[in-house]
Order: structure tokens, then C-alpha cells, then sequence
């Protein structure tokens, strides 16, 4: 079962204004197709499925770890998204065209489905599809392909990177590009210590470090390049049996630590009275309070 905690794994500017367009952008790093939806689908049924817990344990214990962090991620970049729309519309009646900016925009289905907050699917509007996920039932190619899949969602992060300069986006993406670098290479040192095969001599992919990168290179710098967490209290702690030895690139130690990081607040969302979001009026708001205090 899953344990949850109201916090986001990093904290994120929170912007005067958006970005509605590099909002769309970010949209791939969700619900694309190597986005973090996929890789929490894929490696969450890959844990769902695995044969052989118990006499493969510490590869359960890896890609099941995994899956707990790719939660955050998927709550991360949405929660990102969510601040890239901010303060893009404005209040006021209805033959004004208080949403008129979702009329150009680049995602224009934001403004109408969702009340400008992110969406379950890609930068062209496509729902994501649980046609993504891979799950063959064979350990090493179950690996193989997970590290193609954070391989290309790091080429994707790197991509929108540079399509936007926003603050908010860019710090996403910059812990994104630590984080997944830690995934890809815990992924290369699983298959190497099934078959030899030392794929590690192959990173980074693309040739180009995280710490080419202004948001990235802080987060290098608290050294989270070479953390793993279990994501759990007490279990799921024989990764160390894999994540083990040297980053290949630094030369720092790995270490694995028992839990979650720290985290850092949920921005709230201000109401959207123009998309009629949340709904609430404040005299709704009061008869809501006293219901509430009712009940105790």
C-alpha cells in the first residue's frame, strides 16, 4: 500500500504570472509518452507483476522504491504546470470573455476541461494511454527498458528546458534531471549485476552533464546525484544491495537513505471565479464552516 504526505519533493517558485504556452510544453514531461506518467505506470505494475519478490528482492526493491518517487514526480510536474497558468485569465461577466487568452493559447482544451490545471495527457493534447506501459514479465528486459524510458525522458526534459526560460519550470525540471540521472543509473548497475553488461560506460545520454544546467547544478551540489530513498519507513531497504560503489561520473559515494526527503509545501490555488473553480462563493464558504464544526 501507498503512505502519502501533503508535501511537494521540492519547493517551487511560485510566479506573479505564467506561462500558458510553456504551461503546454510541460505537458510532454506529464502525459507524454516518456513523461512522468509513464514511468510511474510502467515500473509501478513492473511491481505490481514481479515474480519472484522474495528470491529477486532486491531488484523488487528497486524498481518498487522507484515507483514511490515517480508519485511525486507525477504530483511535481502537475503541480507545476498549475502555477505556469496562473494569472493568465481574469474575473468579470461572462460578455467580457474573461477567458479570452485560453483562445490563442497553445493548449486552448486547459482552459475548457480543467479550469487551467494540468491535464492527464501530452503537449498536443493527446490523453495519455496505458498503451505506454511496458511490462514483459522478463527482469532484464523489464530493466533494459526502463533505462531507455528515463533515457528519454531526460532528452525530453533537457529539450523543454530550453524551450522555456520560466522560473518555475526550470526549477521542475532542473531537480527532474538529478532525479532521473539517479534512475538511470540505478537501472544500469541492476542489469549490470544480472548479465555483466556495463552500461554505465554508455552515460550520460544525451553526452551532456546535469550540471550544464543553472536549476540542476544546486541540486548536484546537496548531492541528490547520488541519493536513492526507500520511500518507506521499513521496507524496501535491500537497494543497497545495487546501489552500492561510485557515481560514475562524480566519483562520490552512493548512500541509500531510509524514507522521504524533507519536502516542502503544496502551493493552494486561488479561486478561478471566471472558470467558476473551485465554485464556492463566500456565503457557500460560511454555511460550509458552520456544517463543519457541526460534525465535531
Amino acid at each position: 500500500m501507498f503512505k502519502r504526505i501533503n508535501k511537494l519533493q521540492i519547493e517551487l517558485p511560485i510566479p506573479e504570472y505564467g506561462d500558458k504556452n510553456a504551461a503546454a510544453a510541460v505537458q510532454e514531461l506529464l502525459g507524454g509518452k516518456f513523461g512522468e506518467m509513464s514511468t510511474l505506470n510502467n515500473y509501478m505494475y513492473q511491481s505490481f507483476n514481479f515474480r519472484g519478490k522474495r528470491k529477486l528482492k532486491p531488484f523488487y526493491d528497486l524498481v518498487a522504491s522507484i515507483t514511490a518517487e515517480e508519485f511525486g514526480h507525477v504530483e511535481l510536474v502537475s503541480t507545476s504546470i498549475n502555477l505556469l497558468s496562473r494569472n493568465i485569465t481574469f474575473p468579470g461577466p461572462p460578455d467580457i470573455t474573461p477567458l479570452q487568452a485560453g483562445k490563442d493559447a497553445r493548449n486552448t482544451y486547459q482552459f475548457i476541461a480543467t479550469a487551467q490545471t494540468a491535464l492527464a495527457g501530452d503537449s498536443m493534447g493527446r490523453a495519455w494511454t496505458g498503451d505506454n506501459v511496458f511490462n514483459s514479465g522478463n527482469l532484464v528486459l523489464d530493466l533494459l527498458h526502463n533505462f531507455f524510458l528515463e533515457l528519454g525522458a531526460r532528452t525530453h526534459k533537457m529539450r523543454v528546458y530550453e524551450m522555456t526560460d520560466h522560473p518555475t519550470a526550470r526549477e521542475m525540471i532542473g531537480y527532474l534531471l538529478v532525479r532521473g540521472g539517479v534512475h538511470v543509473l540505478a537501472y544500469a548497475k541492476a542489469i549490470e549485476m544480472i548479465t555483466g553488461v556495463d552500461l554505465k560506460r554508455m552515460l550520460p545520454v544525451p553526452d551532456l552533464s546535469n550540471a550544464k544546467f543553472d536549476y540542476a547544478r544546486k541540486y548536484e551540489e546537496q548531492g541528490l546525484n547520488n541519493i536513492l530513498y526507500t520511500w518507506s519507513d521499513h521496507d524496501y531497504r535491500d537497494i543497497r544491495q545495487i546501489w552500492k560503489g561510485e557515481n560514475p561520473e562524480t566519483g562520490q559515494k552512493l548512500r541509500v537513505i531510509d524514507g522521504t526527503p524533507k519536502g516542502a509545501p503544496i502551493p493552494d490555488l486561488d479561486d478561478l471565479p471566471e472558470e467558476f473553480a473551485p465554485g464556492i462563493d463566500p456565503d457557500d464558504y460560511q454555511r460550509i464552516a458552520r456544517m463543519l464544526m457541526e460534525k465535531m
